[in-house]
């Protein structure tokens, strides 16, 4: 079986028939599975041409949905034995994710959008498939702050989560470069935060400017339809509003927002260029009950039974203006606090008691550990492993994001086609590779380890065609990282040889999916960045 990500057990009886679909063959959606059944109609239904009608009983052409509490509540059990076709889930998540798996026992045009087959000729082989993900935390970072990505284009990237068996979105929404939720008490955000009127084209150290202007924003509208679109699809949403760093596009729709007594912050526009930014948030009363009337809305757009989790950065906030500020130093001062890593703190501290008290969990970058972690904070471990391992030690829950392993911006190849080459090389075989568990962590700590995530951060990628550039295949790799129980724990013994064998297969799934990935062979003429400058660092990357 070419299955991707790899199921824990998958029984064939080579010698048995083929089962064949008809347009006879009935949907028999059990209690709990409605959800499921819609998207299977929708999906199968257009890429077969079969209309799949509702029935039980009677013969046994048909698939039956149903859900097994004794199951785990995202595993699945999957039969096609020449009886009545059953994908059984300890819960609605479980059975859509066997859904995917019968997708794809379907062939790759099952994955199509329209049928290119004749009705009759869809089969599938005699199997039980049995299977549970490792991690309840199998996530994405996508960055649509520093190139907008608009709304039927998240959405397709919720698909392709879902043909993966990946389960959280983490948007981010707001960062120096534009704000992209609208915010109805604060319009300015979106009016000017959303706009900027050039960007550098490549690196920072380029010198080339696409002198078009750039934005755009989501309505709440959109919000609710990307949020809906996930649900139905077992994937929780995870907004991120930048805090105290990564803020000029907050302040320049609003300039008291910022440290007014050592920069003219009226002045100030949404940047243009990449980078850390010295502009941050003013340690003021004001501030905070800015962002509270933000994150009311934000709340209210995200739902707690689909977003439990709000990511608030806390990353690369320089503490240079704040040193200079009489204002912040007074507020130091005031509080008691120790010095400018403790200003930093006290912003994370007060939100996670204001998101507690709604019943929603604080997630931060690494960052986030210094000045002292809120007692009830999660950590995104970026830097590498050591801020995950230090705030799982520490009783904290963590998602582990290293930018050495999963940095999906990162280039993929050392070759001159690559386009704008960024940081080190992370081949498919490298992500692969990748272990979301470091050697030496106490069992007590591991099990804070919520799960992993692959973060695609869109510096350099200014269309959704460069983001599936550097994203695919990459992320069929990190997907069978996350979810597959049968890799093993030590990265060298894995079977990357046979994982690119099923992958001839999976890229055939992709290109059913309109996805332009890296070619195995190297980037195809049109997707190479000619006298674009990158930042490639040679090397093997540290693992720390």
């Amino acid at each position: 079986m070419d299955l991707i990500p790899a199921p824990r057990t998958c029984r064939w009886t080579p010698s048995a028939p083929h089962d064949r679909l008809t347009p006879r063959t009935r949907l028999e959606a059990r209690p709990g599975t409605e959800g499921v059944a819609r998207w299977l109609r929708a999906t199968l239904g257009a890429a077969t041409g079969l209309p799949f009608p509702d029935g039980n009983g009677g013969d046994d052409d048909r698939v039956v949905l149903a859900v097994d509490p004794g199951l785990p509540p995202e595993g699945y059990r999957l039969v096609v034995d020449g009886r009545a076709r059953r994908i059984e889930g300890g819960s609605a998540a479980g059975v859509f994710w066997g859904a995917q798996t019968f997708r794809q026992l379907l062939g790759a045009d099952a994955l199509r959008r329209a049928p290119v087959r004749p009705a009759h000729a869809w089969t599938l082989p005699p199997v039980v498939v049995e299977d549970a993900p490792r991690f309840a935390w199998r996530g994405v970072m996508l960055d649509v702050a520093r190139h907008f990505l608009p709304k039927d284009d998240v959405l397709r990237y919720v698909d392709l989560l879902a043909a993966h068996k990946l389960n959280v979105l983490h948007l981010h929404l707001t960062d120096d470069q534009g704000w992209r939720v609208e915010i109805e008490r604060y319009p300015r955000l979106t009016e000017v935060g959303a706009w900027r009127a050039r960007t550098k084209w490549g690196h920072r150290a380029s010198e080339l400017w696409d002198d078009t202007p750039h934005g755009g924003y989501y309505t709440h509208d959109d919000i609710r339809e990307i949020v809906a679109y996930a649900a139905e699809r077992h994937i929780r949403l995870v907004p991120e509003i930048d805090l105290p760093g990564h803020s000029q596009a907050a302040i320049a729709a609003y300039p008291e927002l910022g440290n007014t007594d050592v920069v003219d912050t009226a002045a100030l526009s949404v940047w243009d260029t990449w980078g850390v930014n010295p502009n941050v948030l003013a340690p003021t009363d004001h501030t905070l009950r800015f962002y509270e009337g933000v994150l009311e809305e934000v709340l209210d757009l995200f739902p707690a039974r689909t977003s439990p989790f709000v990511h608030l950065g806390g990353d690369e906030c320089p503490k240079d203006q704040w040193r200079a500020s009489p204002a912040a130093q007074a507020r130091i001062r005031e509080l008691g606090l120790a010095g400018e890593d403790g200003l930093q703190s006290w912003f994370i501290r007060h939100f996670d008691r204001w998101l507690a008290e709604r019943g929603r969990r604080l997630i931060g970058w690494d960052e986030i550990l210094e000045g002292g972690l809120a007692p009830g904070a999660a950590v995104s471990s970026w830097r590498g492993y050591a801020g995950g391992v230090a705030a799982a030690e520490a009783g904290h829950d963590v998602v582990m994001c290293p930018e050495q392993h999963v940095y999906l911006d990162h280039r993929q190849d050392g070759g001159p086609d690559e386009p704008v080459p960024i940081g080190y090389v992370r081949t498919l075989e490298d992500v692969y590779r990748f272990e979301p568990l470091p050697p030496g962590l106490s069992p007590e700590a591991a099990a804070h380890v919520l799960g992993a995530q692959a973060n695609v951060w869109t510096e350099v990628m200014e269309s959704r065609s460069r983001v599936d550039y550097q994203v695919f295949p990459r992320l069929a790799a990190f997907a069978e990282v996350a979810w597959s129980t049968r890799l093993p724990a030590d990265p060298a013994a894995r079977d990357f040889a046979g994982f690119e064998r099923r992958m001839a297969a999976h890229y055939r799934r992709l290109d059913a999916l309109g996805v332009q990935y890296r070619p195995p062979g190297g980037p195809l003429p049109w997707q190479r960045r000619p006298g674009v400058v990158g930042r490639p660092i040679d090397g093997t990357p540290p693992n720390v």
